[in-house]
């Protein structure tokens, strides 16, 4: 008799299994989508948009002249004392004072240190263009340890994040009850726990601010956390695990990148619109306003803070009393159970808070430590000729000079990204060559030391930038290619984060093909929406760019299921350590690497992120110059990581590994997501 074939279709279990790991990866490139949308079109063309701005006396042709290009909310006061009164207050980012043989131009520095290089150089200009001497007045200066005012928004990163995982690994912890009494108290006792260590760490160790702000910063850093961890669990008591999700991206995704550290009015509007009602934003007002106006005009931030504060208060105690039922009555061990079940409670909870501790120390440490105070330490530079400027300049600006023949030889250097600038010489006449392409931060530090130089030399110097690609008009400063590496590498270990949730396994027999193929998907997803949906480089580097997105995802993914493989779901938190608290910081950024302290700098080869910046960067706007020694970095980690990957999974079998999709994500999402 005949045999029946069996039927070709998949079995059930393996239909369930297909449709687990394309809804992870789905979930993951939503993640990394939502995430690249929000920080590149929030910070990407930071410019004033509305920005108080104070005038007195007599209407000003220089005002005028400036506002219709800069996009300022004139308020007017009675004297140049009531004007001065309102700046320190921290309620304008500058002012015009006119009237008198010498107008004054009025900037706060620290209200922020990039509005008032748009505005100082804008009324300047305006003033020399009509003819009407100006001067320069400073009010609220920043502290010499936070030269461009980054402080504010890097205390940011350990508050809001070691609030979110406080939240996440209690619940965890407790195994899923997040409505329990003691919740609350265990989270608020956690805060100020976590504020005490970030303002050690960050003031007393660091040194990011001065001693005499302790104290008054700490209820602040308190309230943060505690408003984003009460906030947090309260979410997780409503709609259950989905609720780590959400708070992620209101908290993270959402609300980080409107958080306005660089100055709330250089956001565009509707982004500023957003952030008024989350707590990132009124945090870093908080923080700002305690740190340089004495505490003035802190009421709503202080308001919005408390306000989550008591929701969340309010949400787990009123849970925790009358739904003594199937969720609340699991968290009853800790009242009513045998002593060995609370014991077995009790450190749980304590070990997670102690990694929430570790992470949020090293949050405080690693990006503070990295990028409070950028200081140029042999900043590549050029020179063409002899000039009394360029010792002059050197004795404040630290340069690696290399002479060139002809101004053409500079530029050729200038376009092979070797050199950040170039002193052109020829008699009297100096010419700085600035290059905005090559850093956001070295044109305005040149332009500064070397006119600072011409001036005590007897000299001129005339400012030129040039840069072979251009910047865009939608990024204008060169942030872009750092805030899309942001989400290359959470999508990078959350992806092999998730397929373990989904398959309960680290590796598998295609955990490297899933792994590639996801990195093609997303590397694609992502250079569309910063390329052709934000405009955030050119239209022309788009091919190119892709296949360096989606490199960095994979390397990023299989150094994640290495060390997951070997170490199970811990591997996720080792991975955001070496990727995102050291390998972020060490990348340069917008800034350069010259600008990184020595340790930062000396790591930073030998980690993804690096590489993959200078790839990105290089490729977008110097087409693919000095690239490489970073292409050959990453090529090697991912040879060597696929190659370690199948290796493991062929010799080393392992049990399964209990890991919820929704708590993986959770963890995995907000790490990283600088505001």
């Amino acid at each position: 008799m005949a045999r029946v074939p069996a039927q070709a279709s998949p079995p059930a279990g393996r239909r369930s299994g297909v449709v687990k790991i394309a809804f992870a990866l789905g979930l993951v490139l939503f993640a990394q989508a939502l995430l690249a949308l929000s920080l590149v079109s929030a910070q990407q063309l930071l410019v004033p948009r509305n920005m108080p701005f104070g005038v007195t006396g007599p209407p000003s042709p220089v005002v005028a002249e400036v506002a219709s290009k800069v996009g300022l909310d004139l308020t007017s006061y009675k004297d140049q004392a009531a004007l001065t009164d309102a700046a320190d207050r921290g309620e304008l980012y500058g002012g015009y004072v006119s009237g008198g043989a010498t107008d004054t131009v009025v900037v706060v520095p620290a209200k922020s240190f990039f509005a008032q290089t748009e505005l100082e150089p804008a009324f300047v200009a305006a003033a020399h263009k009509l003819g009407q001497p100006v001067t320069v007045q400073t009010v609220a200066p920043l502290a010499s340890t936070d030269p461009v005012g980054a402080v504010t928004s890097l205390l940011l990163l350990p508050l809001l994040i070691g609030g979110y995982l406080a939240a996440v690994l209690v619940y965890k912890a407790a195994h899923g009850t997040a409505a329990a009494p003691w919740r609350a108290v265990i989270l608020a006792g956690y805060a100020l726990v976590g504020a005490l260590l970030t303002d050690l760490i960050a003031g007393l160790g660091i040194g990011a601010y001065s001693s005499s702000h302790f104290w008054p910063l700490l209820p602040c850093f308190w309230l943060i956390t505690s408003a984003v961890a009460l906030a947090a669990a309260a979410v997780q008591a409503l709609v259950g695990k989905m609720g780590t999700l959400i708070v992620a991206v209101l908290f993270i995704a959402v609300g980080g990148p409107p958080a306005g550290g660089l100055g709330t009015y250089l956001l565009p509007v509707y982004w500023r619109n957003i952030g008024v009602v989350l707590p990132a934003q009124n945090a870093v007002t908080l923080i700002n306003h305690v740190l340089y106006f004495g505490g003035s005009d802190i009421s709503t931030p202080l308001t919005v803070l408390f306000l989550y504060a008591f929701f969340g208060i309010a949400v787990i105690g009123w849970f925790g009393r009358i739904r003594p039922g199937r969720e609340a009555a699991r968290t009853a061990p800790l009242p009513a159970g045998n002593p060995p079940d609370r014991r077995r409670a009790m450190i749980g909870m304590l070990v997670a808070l102690g990694v929430c501790a570790v992470m949020q120390c090293l949050f405080a440490t690693t990006y503070m430590s990295a990028s409070h105070a950028p200081k140029a330490d042999n900043l590549p530079f050029g020179t063409v000729g002899t000039s009394p400027v360029l010792p002059a300049a050197q004795k404040t600006i630290s340069l690696k000079v290399t002479p060139y023949p002809t101004e053409a030889a500079a530029k050729t250097a200038i376009d092979e990204a070797r050199i950040f600038g170039a002193l052109v010489s020829s008699g009297t006449s100096n010419t700085l060559i600035v290059v905005p392409s090559m850093s956001d931060l070295a044109p305005l530090d040149l332009a500064v030391r070397f006119e600072e130089a011409a001036k005590a030399t007897g000299q001129t110097v005339q400012v030129q930038q040039y840069a072979p690609t251009p910047l865009v008009p939608k990024d204008p400063f060169g942030l872009v290619q750092g805030l899309m590496l942001v989400p290359l590498l959470i999508g990078g270990y959350m992806s092999s984060t998730l397929l373990m949730a989904a398959t309960g396994r680290a590796a598998g027999r295609w955990r490297a093909a899933q792994l590639a193929g996801f990195a093609v998907v997303s590397g694609l997803v992502i250079d569309l929406i910063v390329c052709y949906w934000l405009q955030g480089f050119p239209s022309h580097k788009f091919w190119i760019t892709w296949p360096i997105c989606s490199l960095v995802v994979a390397v990023v993914a299989f150094v994640a299921a290495i060390l997951q493989k070997l170490l199970g779901p811990v591997g996720t938190l080792v991975t955001v350590v070496v990727m995102v608290l050291f390998g972020n910081p060490s990348s340069g950024g917008a800034s350069g690497v010259p600008y990184l302290p020595a340790f930062w700098r000396d790591i930073g080869p030998y980690l993804p992120p690096r590489n993959g910046y200078v790839l990105l960067h290089h490729t977008i706007y110097f087409d693919g110059h000095g690239t490489s020694q970073a292409l050959t970095v990453l090529l090697v980690y991912l040879g060597v990581a696929a190659a370690v990957l199948i290796v493991l999974d062929l010799r080393r079998p392992e049990a399964a590994v209990p890991v919820d999709a929704t708590e993986a994500a959770a963890v995995s999402v907000p790490i990283g997501a600088t505001p």
